[in-house]
């Protein structure tokens, strides 16, 4: 069943990008302009802010410091793949005598959809690290 990958998936063209083509490494935050557009680091501000908690956007200095930002949702994201890891680890143990075997089933798909997710947000924030940090990204052939 998942003995074959499916192909990666091809962004849409974007207006405006060179060859009407959207580029960017794969991993790239689909709505975030490849590093290098003009404004690009606008949009990936406001991904970055996305995925880290709520009370981020009180704070002026994320906005003015976009690579802090990009650090420090890094370091929250894997934040949340450990706390989803030892939940994985522990649910079926913690568990057992309290929740019916199918809602022990259902809780575990649940955290390893969450994980996959959080593991594409948290390739997506190094990348925009690494963009913000003067990465230069070459396509492979």
């Amino acid at each position: 069943m998942f003995d074959n990958p499916p192909p990666p998936l091809r962004r849409a063209a974007s207006p405006g990008a060179p060859g009407g083509a959207r580029s960017g490494p794969p991993g790239w935050p689909a709505r975030v302009p490849p590093p290098g557009a003009p404004g690009w680091q606008i949009p990936a501000v406001g991904w970055l802010l996305d995925h880290c908690p709520s009370e981020y956007r009180m704070y002026a200095v994320w906005r003015r410091h976009p690579l802090a930002l990009a650090w420090v949702t890094t370091h929250h994201l894997d934040g949340q793949l450990g706390a989803m890891r030892t939940a994985y680890r522990g649910l079926r143990v913690d568990l057992a005598d309290h929740v019916e075997p199918e809602g022990v089933a259902a809780a575990l798909a649940a955290l390893e959809a969450e994980g996959a997710r959080l593991l594409a947000a948290r390739r997506a924030a190094g990348l925009l690290l690494e963009a913000m940090q003067g990465h230069a990204f070459v396509p492979r052939l």
